[in-house]
């Protein structure tokens, strides 16, 4: 339920309460049964529970958006901190995967595909970014595998991520 509708339904509940309590004191004035006044303020206690339990949840999730809101500023901060911290770092990988690129003798498109590929996306997104076709994207892939003499693309990643994490296994691992 949006804002506008839980907002419409406090403005009926509370034309309820205003009639019925302008129905009370009427009746009330009118000397009407006392089982038939608590039957009223009964339905206006209600409505107010209802008017109470709409607004609860309309500030709860204000406040719930406003911690989303806070968090994903604070992330965004985060991942710019680290793309700062790390760039000198990844500047050099970059250097170095485009050296051993060169060794194997990959072609330019072949390297902004094998690049694509450490990147993670699929031979369809590739064909995608490049603005080929899926099966050119595949034979480009093939023929990094074959000058590369890996065996695929878990194997691309391995040969040049492997060792930057050396002997570590854990997250523990000092």
């Amino acid at each position: 339920m949006n804002t506008r509708e839980r907002l419409f339904i406090v403005g009926i509940l509370a034309a309820i309460i205003l009639l019925v309590a302008s129905d009370l004191f009427s009746d009330y004035g009118e000397g009407a049964a006392w089982w038939h006044l608590l039957v009223e303020a009964g339905v206006a206690a209600i409505a107010l529970v209802g008017i109470l339990v709409l607004l609860r949840g309309q500030f709860e999730r204000k406040r719930n958006l406003a911690a989303a809101h806070a968090r994903a500023e604070f992330l965004q901060i985060e991942a710019q901190e680290w793309k700062a911290q790390s760039q000198k770092y990844t500047q050099g990988l970059v250097q170095a995967i485009h050296e051993q690129m060169e060794r194997w003798k990959l072609s330019a498109a072949e390297r902004e595909v094998a690049f694509l590929l450490l990147k993670g996306l699929s031979l369809k997104e590739v064909a995608q970014v490049r603005q080929t076709t899926e099966k050119t994207a595949r034979v480009q892939a093939t023929a990094i595998y074959e000058k590369s003499g890996l065996a695929g693309r878990s194997e691309l990643s391995a040969f040049f991520l492997e060792d930057m994490f050396g002997g570590q296994t854990h997250i523990n691992d000092q």
